[in-house]
């Protein structure tokens, strides 16, 4: 039996990864942790009766002890739940699906305690990727991605030690907006941004979709994942979803992973690598498949992506006050409180005033976002 943790189990990729365990019958959930939805997190205790389970929110994780004092659950909240789930001694891959930068000090615990880290979370990396790198080589622990275009590029990857890789092709759907121009953006509503033409996915990550911010950030996080310098990294628009991502080595051969667009594979691959498992689903069916297409991204429409580039190029905390900003421009997008164009305004706003460090460690990373939210509030 396999023993996992996951951290972010009420949401997409919790949910998914769950529905796994619930397939393969052979993984054992020793802990699960959520932000503030008790209700999800009750319901998926009583289904896989973890050991430990948290809630962010102190009051929701007491409301939830007293409705589960029925099982032999140990109910956690706050920083201290996630750093107790991250270091288990029993558990052997934690699953960090959290969103936000709370899911960097977990992610460090646990590899300091020698776990298996399927990772999920961007911010880690992208804020914390000098750290959490050379603390994963250190200790020898394996950082396994979950998002399909790092999984995909991971799998191009397999077999070919010590051939050169050329670049990364990490393929972009283009969201519910691919073709648009901005002045065609300036009415954008809410439900507008959170309808993706191909994957299903929560509301944050879904607007960072239609931003093309999400592909900003995964290509700060391939350049940790990969160790390639930022040049070998390259965007292209793929409307159909199929072709997942892809490798060029200096050859000129290209290694693609294709797949129907379902976030399972690549978390069951995580789950199990080396080894792969039947999964249930959809298959690719090559006589049904009329046309795969690739587009140039546009970075003028999409100024987002381009300044992730900007920040990685620039380096320190710069990252860190990127994805700071994203998050909260999003949630005041979501709260209808600025408008769609304004989200990358607010991140290059961000980048340019916040003070500069070139070598943040995790209280400075976290100074830094405190930084940009400050800004953020004083302004809009």
């Amino acid at each position: 039996m396999k023993k996992i943790a996951i951290l972010g189990s009420t949401g997409s990729i919790g949910t998914q990864t769950l529905e796994i365990v619930r397939e393969q019958k052979d993984i054992e959930v020793c802990a699960l942790a959520a932000g503030r939805n008790a209700a999800r997190l009750e319901a998926q205790i009583r289904e896989f009766h973890p050991e430990i389970a948290a809630l962010w929110d102190e009051k929701a994780a007491a409301s939830l002890r007293e409705n589960v004092k029925d099982l032999p659950v140990k109910i956690l909240s706050g920083m201290e739940g996630l750093l107790e789930i991250a270091a288990m001694p029993e558990m052997e891959i934690l699953v960090t699906a959290i969103v936000g930068m709370l899911g960097i000090r977990p992610t460090i615990a646990a590899i300091e305690a020698g776990k298996t880290i399927a990772l999920a979370n961007k911010e880690t990396l992208v804020t914390a990727g000098h750290i959490i790198m050379p603390l994963a080589k250190e200790k020898q622990v394996p950082i396994l991605p979950v998002d399909s275009e790092h999984s995909a590029i991971f799998q191009s990857l397999h077999g070919e030690h010590g051939n050169n890789i050329q670049k990364i092709l990490l393929t972009a759907s283009g969201g519910p907006f691919r073709g648009k121009k901005k002045a065609e953006l300036k009415q954008i509503q809410v439900e507008d941004a959170l309808k993706h033409p191909n994957w299903s996915m929560g509301r944050k990550i879904t607007i960072d979709s239609a931003t093309m911010v999400n592909k900003g950030l995964e290509v700060m996080e391939a350049k940790w994942l990969f160790d390639v310098d930022l040049g070998q990294i390259q965007v292209v628009v793929h409307p159909q979803s199929v072709v997942h991502s892809m490798v060029e080595y200096e050859d000129g051969a290209v290694i693609a992973q294709l797949g129907t667009p379902d976030m399972r594979l690549p978390i069951q691959y995580a789950l199990y690598y080396p080894k792969r498992r039947h999964l249930s689903g959809k298959r690719l069916d090559f006589y049904q498949l009329s046309s795969l297409t690739f587009e140039e991204p546009d970075f003028d429409t999409f100024w987002g992506l381009g300044l992730a580039f900007e920040a990685m190029k620039k380096g320190g905390n710069i990252p860190t006050a990127y994805n700071a900003a994203n998050e909260k421009a999003v949630s005041l997008f979501l709260e209808r409180k600025i408008s769609f164009l304004q989200i990358p305004e607010i991140i290059n706003t961000c980048m340019e005033e916040c003070k500069f460090k070139a070598h943040p460690n995790v209280a400075e990373i976290l100074e830094t976002e405190a930084e940009a939210y400050a800004l953020i509030e004083s302004r809009w």
